[in-house]
């Protein structure tokens, strides 16, 4: 346990202290100093944002020496075969969903969403649609009923009104997820990492960019605690326990358990 920090982490004890400080304390790190591979800054992030980013992928990633099992060749590939087995058992469940929300509502399938990712960059995530169409047109004036507050990034309603009957079963078991399997391949995620969030890293805090050193997942430490009722710092501080602590026995512990708590319904809204 603990790990990463002692064999060459992308996330630091130093960095954990400086996320915390302000901007001038802060040097600018070029990005010439990444390998192209896990350069990912973008020109409208502010030079907090960069130095933040790109220190937190410095050191051994850089230098190519040891890297952390979440950016691992050997993590990739355990992602690739094992989304495509889970691909395949489900492709019962996959057809069968299709239909349903075909034959429910007026709309696509497919629901798909820029989410940010690893070291910030934006991807489009695909999950099974469970919302109505116009779904994202309520999202403002339904605002005041987020679980998490109004003022958090985080959105999430106890008894969405813009739900559908199938989309309750799905949320419910999490099977609106299993498109996430193709961003999975894709290399955009993994099995096993921090959930992707939808607002941009404009949105984040200093302490929150510890989420974007790893590839986010199809599940974690959030999925396994709670889900739903674990708002934005809490997930934040699992994340991080889980970027501290990764192994590949931690990602098996956690795909193990996800079933398991997925069954349980906690926090499936």
């Amino acid at each position: 346990m603990g790990r990463s920090f002692r064999e060459g982490s992308i996330v630091s004890p130093a960095l954990h202290s400086e996320l915390g400080g302000q901007d001038q304390v802060l040097p600018r790190i070029s990005p010439e100093d990444i390998p192209q591979s896990y350069r990912r800054h973008r020109p409208h992030h502010t030079r907090l944002e960069q130095s933040l980013v790109l220190r937190s992928l410095h050191g051994r990633v850089a230098s190519g020496s040891v890297q952390p099992w979440c950016l691992s060749h050997t993590k990739r590939i355990f992602d690739i075969l094992g989304a495509s087995i889970i691909l395949f058992l489900s492709t019962p469940i996959l057809l069968i969903t299709a239909i349903a929300i075909k034959l429910e509502t007026p709309g696509p399938i497919l629901f798909r969403q820029w989410r940010t990712g690893f070291a910030g960059e934006r991807f489009m995530m695909y999950k099974f649609r469970t919302m109505r169409r116009n779904a994202d047109l309520l999202k403002d004036s339904l605002r005041s009923l987020n679980h998490y507050g109004p003022s958090s990034p985080d959105f999430k309603i106890r008894k969405d009104p813009r739900v559908t009957a199938v989309g309750k079963v799905l949320r419910r078991l999490s099977l609106d997820e299993l498109p996430n399997l193709f961003n999975v391949l894709q290399g955009q995620m993994s099995l096993v990492g921090p959930r992707p969030t939808s607002f941009d890293i404009d949105a984040y805090q200093v302490r929150h960019v510890v989420m974007l050193t790893v590839r986010p997942g199809l599940t974690g430490l959030w999925q396994i605690s709670g889900r739903g009722d674990v708002d934005f710092e809490r997930r934040v501080q699992l994340d991080s326990r889980y970027i501290e602590n990764q192994s590949p026995l931690l990602d098996l512990r956690i795909l193990l358990l996800t079933p398991i708590r997925v069954l349980r319904g906690r926090g499936a809204y």
